[in-house]
């Protein structure tokens, strides 16, 4: 049989051909017929939407966390409180602190945990997992930092495929088409990881990659077209508290206007990112450096309504 018929994000039956999927053969054999659900939190307002309007089995929120001291979390307590939950030390975050409350509050108004995971920092992942600085084409810090924490987390707490909620609004619907384009002949998405090493042989002591197929993306808000407006609405007069934006502060898709104001808002956190450039590292955009960005002078004030989701970076976990 050269394909088969799986029902796709929109609840639609669609057919694949399992003579276009990579040959790989994935570690894990057996998925259940009936998957766990999981909404990956971003601290954003679409991700809570979701979480608030589709319940799951787990609600998942993945840290992103940087190792400068000038970027650390200024409220101890909460710092000391972040640092059990992922179980990790904890000295700031690449995105907005405000994002740290969103998850607080969140747990709070939807009455159920929030499991906070987490990868290596930041610094680390730029030294030894790219040995260059992310950029548009090399986007690796989406995978590292969001994706793979929620992974390992999901295989060592369920140990199974999982359906996995991710928010892409009714307008979004080639993003979701891209992430279908990615499913595997059993209609999951697949990651490379290792959770052992090599006992034996030429590699005996490094890591053993295997692939794992791991989630079914589903997409409420596009099956039930739900949009921005409603979102905004829903979470006017909520008692949580979002940031302007998620994600990264120093984000390389955002737009460079933004990038510049951002220099205002989050001086020290923006001066992590410029300090990464240069050298080996490289840079994070092919067209301008955050050191020229920083002495931009913007000549009007920003209006924060003005930029889209392209600004945000669109991480996803």
């Amino acid at each position: 049989m050269s394909t088969i018929t799986i029902f796709n994000c929109f609840g639609e039956p669609e057919q694949i051909n399992l003579e276009s999927k990579p040959k790989i053969r994935p570690v894990n054999d057996y998925i259940p017929t009936d998957l766990k659900t999981v909404n990956s939190m971003s601290g954003g307002k679409t991700s809570a939407y979701v979480a608030a309007h589709y319940p799951a089995g787990y609600n998942v929120f993945s840290l992103v966390r940087i190792e400068d001291s000038n970027c650390r979390f200024k409220d101890e307590k909460i710092r000391r409180l972040v640092e059990d939950r992922i179980q990790a030390p904890f000295i700031g975050t690449a995105e907005d602190d405000t994002i740290i409350y969103t998850i607080l509050d969140l747990e709070q108004y939807l009455g159920t945990p929030i499991h906070w995971v987490t990868g290596p920092t930041f610094d680390w992942i730029v030294k030894n997992a790219g040995g260059w600085l992310p950029n548009k084409l090399h986007r690796y810090c989406t995978t590292e930092m969001k994706i793979r924490p929620i992974f390992e987390w999901v295989w060592r707490t369920i140990g199974e495929p999982v359906t996995v909620r991710i928010g892409y609004r009714a307008n979004e619907t080639k993003r979701a088409r891209k992430m279908i384009d990615r499913l595997n002949e059993n209609g999951l998405l697949t990651i490379k990881h290792s959770f052992r090493k090599w006992e034996t042989g030429i590699h005996k002591g490094k890591n053993r990659w295997e692939h794992f197929q791991w989630q079914r993306p589903e997409f409420p808000l596009i099956r039930d077209r739900i949009y921005k407006c409603q979102i905004e609405n829903y979470w006017e007069l909520k008692p949580v508290r979002f940031a302007p934006f998620n994600n990264c502060v120093g984000c390389f898709h955002r737009n460079p206007v933004l990038l510049r104001k951002q220099f205002d808002w989050h001086p020290e956190k923006m001066n992590w990112f410029q300090s990464q450039e240069g050298g080996k590292n490289g840079y994070w955009r092919s067209d301008l450096s955050y050191e020229t960005i920083g002495k931009h002078n913007l000549q009007v004030e920003l209006d924060v309504s003005a930029f889209s989701e392209c600004d945000s970076g669109f991480c996803e976990g």
